[in-house]
């Protein structure tokens, strides 16, 4: 009856995990981006936790640090992609700028 539950609201968590993107305008993307990478920090923690676990079983441990080291891709590849997404709201330099800033 447990597992039933679980599946009932990891079913429910995403229906509404897409319910609520698809109605994000786009110039917030970056912001919820921004802002769920650092929820997915807390994933970090909880792998550290299970790779950390002492109950004697070897699985245990490798699928902990397997949750550790995806988290943590998961954590700085969002990251960069914010950055980049970020990157292209800067003001690019024209050529007569980069004359003028020379001969300064």
């Amino acid at each position: 009856m447990e597992l039933i539950l679980l599946f009932f609201i990891f079913t429910l968590a995403g229906f509404l995990g897409f319910e609520l993107i698809a109605k994000v305008p786009s110039q917030l993307h970056t912001p919820l981006m921004s802002g769920s990478n650092a929820i997915s920090g807390i994933t970090v923690v909880g792998a550290l936790i299970a790779a950390g676990a002492d109950d004697g079983s070897w699985i245990t441990t490798v699928l902990g640090t397997a949750a550790v080291t995806l988290a943590m891709i998961n954590v700085v590849g969002g990251y960069f992609v914010t950055d980049r997404m970020l990157g292209m709201f800067k003001k690019k330099d024209t050529a007569t700028d980069k004359k003028e800033g020379s001969a300064s």
